[in-house]
């Protein structure tokens, strides 16, 4: 069975006011204490934000187990440095982010000027495990269309800068700011993919490889196709869903390479459309379907999804699971539904943190 490793980035705020804090350094130095998280936690480019990576699973209950466990331990290293941990992918309130130390982070300060200086967003990054490069590629080829329906599934992002974006993902829309990042066209081979990567690092508009930044790209550490196109999730359970579909889009479209079946493919142009609906509506409206790329409902496209990956995630035994929190998410809400509820009964961004602080750890 395939395994799975997540990457969450989680905010640092205040656990009084909600703002962000820029502790990250303290937060790490104290991780850096505990033998059992030295390969866990990480440095990320604002100092406001700190990122943790999960260990491969190949049970999705022990994967969840690990992300509650990593969130647990990222709120107590938060609270013994004087902060707290929330899985927000936009801080709600306002704030100016102050860019890490380090040659990497100065250069893209430098480079990218305010973009950089803006990209203070969370997201989560899925790796599912590959036999090589050719599968990777054929696997990237093949899952472009229904990333947007992670993307949906994800969205935790509505407020920017203290106001409503208008966006469920307001956070896909920032990143959008790098001009590595986005949907990819078929790159038919792994020889053509390590071209394309060399010639866009040889233009000098990036550093190097690592600032590829593909919807799914082929990791440069792991033998993985990462996914990275979802906000971080409120809940870990809905991280947990991301991870499940995501191994099931990846084994899926392993077999249908194995069965030489074409890959269906859309335009970039249409790619970033229905890219840009997932990020507008999240699950509260209309998705362009993944094969037909029509306006219709969100329940459709994530039951379309469901129905693509159903062999893959039966046999895996995660199927009931699966749709079971499918529909718990359409019945309730993503989490920029439920940010916007918070603030609706409350009438505080400063409550809407608060809580979200509280729900990061359930």
């Amino acid at each position: 069975m395939r395994t799975v490793g997540v990457e969450e980035e989680l905010l640092l705020v205040d656990p009084e006011s909600g703002e962000p804090q820029a502790l990250s350094a303290a937060v790490l130095a104290r991780a850096a204490q505990d033998a059992a998280d030295q390969d866990v936690f990480e440095k990320e480019l604002h100092n406001q934000m700190v990122e943790f990576a999960t260990h491969p699973q190949s049970r999705m209950d022990e994967l969840h187990t690990e992300i509650v466990r990593c969130r647990k331990e990222a709120a107590r290293h938060a609270e013994e440095s004087g902060c707290a941990v929330a899985a927000l992918a936009t801080s709600p309130l306002p704030v100016s982010p102050s860019v890490g130390v380090g040659r990497r982070y100065w250069w893209m300060a430098e480079q990218y000027g305010m973009a950089t200086q803006e990209q203070l967003v969370m997201g989560c990054h899925v790796h599912v495990s590959v036999e090589s490069d050719d599968e990777a590629v054929a696997v990237v080829d093949r899952i472009q269309p229904w990333l947007t329906v992670l993307a949906a599934l994800s969205a935790n992002s509505p407020f920017w800068q203290g106001k409503d974006s208008g966006y469920s993902s307001y956070r896909s829309q920032v990143w959008q700011r790098w001009p590595s990042a986005g949907p990819t066209e078929p790159f038919r081979s792994a020889e053509r993919y390590h071209r394309r990567v060399a010639d866009m690092v040889a233009t000098g508009a990036v550093l190097d490889e690592g600032m590829i930044y593909f919807d799914a790209r082929l990791s440069r550490n792991y033998p993985t196709v990462e996914i990275r196109v979802s906000d971080v999730c409120l809940h870990a359970d809905t991280a947990v869903l991301l991870a499940t579909l995501a191994r099931g889009l990846v084994e899926t479209a392993a077999r249908e390479w194995r069965a030489e079946r074409e890959p269906v493919t859309h335009s970039v142009s249409l790619l970033r459309l229905a890219a840009w609906q997932a990020a507008r509506s999240g699950l509260s409206q209309e998705l362009l379907h993944p094969a037909t790329m029509h306006r219709v409902p969100a329940e459709t496209v994530v039951r379309a999804l469901l129905d693509h990956v159903e062999d893959a995630l039966g046999e895996a035994g995660d199927l009931d699971r699966a749709r079971e929190s499918c529909a718990g998410l359409l019945r309730h809400g993503d989490g920029a539904r439920v940010q916007r509820a918070l603030l609706e009964r409350t009438g505080s961004l400063r409550e809407v943190v608060t809580e979200c602080v509280r729900r990061t750890q359930t």
